[in-house]
């Protein structure tokens, strides 16, 4: 047996014999079932990196808790640092949308949009971003079609109200949908 064959055999005694309770380790120290995997995977990884340097018999266990211990630290502190950043660049990039939204005419139409419900809203992008028809729109709300256009109807009414509330025109935006969605008819 070569010097190989003979570390992937006290690899997978020490991972049959230690899989489940560096598991259970895991499992209680992360908020789910991926990020326990994630940290399993790389806690055995480093453990086949550093065969040599694993202690014998039951020795072996506490060694591996110390490795998912420091990959479990690592994980968190990247969460940490990822949660940190993303916060950062929502706070930034909201800050720097809502200040262009204010000045522009996208914005003001991209204020009224949200001031929609989530259903006029969720309407309207089927037909406006995904360019489905009201057959389509059907079978994703899962209604007829003439619902759809009774409510698709409603809420153009109220997206062109919020449009004139905030001062613009909404009847250029209202033509070029209403032309978009008969291109999809």
């Amino acid at each position: 047996m070569g010097p190989l064959d003979e570390r992937r055999r006290r690899f997978e005694e020490i991972y049959a014999a230690c899989h489940d309770p560096v598991l259970g380790y895991v499992l209680r120290r992360t908020e789910d079932g991926h990020d326990a995997a994630d940290v399993l995977a790389e806690t055995f990884l480093v453990a086949w990196r550093r065969i040599d340097e694993i202690p014998a018999g039951d020795r072996a266990r506490p060694w591996l808790f110390g490795v998912a211990r420091r990959v479990l630290a690592n994980h968190h502190r990247g969460e940490r640092r990822r949660t940190a950043l993303g916060d950062r660049l929502r706070t930034e990039l909201g800050d720097a949308v809502r200040a262009a939204d204010h000045h522009t005419e996208s914005g003001v139409i991209a204020e009224a949009f949200r001031g929609l419900s989530d259903d006029d809203r969720e309407l309207l992008s089927l037909v406006g971003w995904e360019g489905l028809d009201t057959g389509q729109i059907a079978t994703v709300l899962g209604c007829s079609r003439n619902a759809v256009r009774i409510r698709l109807h409603r809420a153009r009414k109220r997206f062109a109200r919020e449009l004139k509330n905030r001062g613009a025109n909404a009847e250029p935006h209202l033509r070029r949908a209403r032309i978009a969605e008969e291109e999809h008819a």
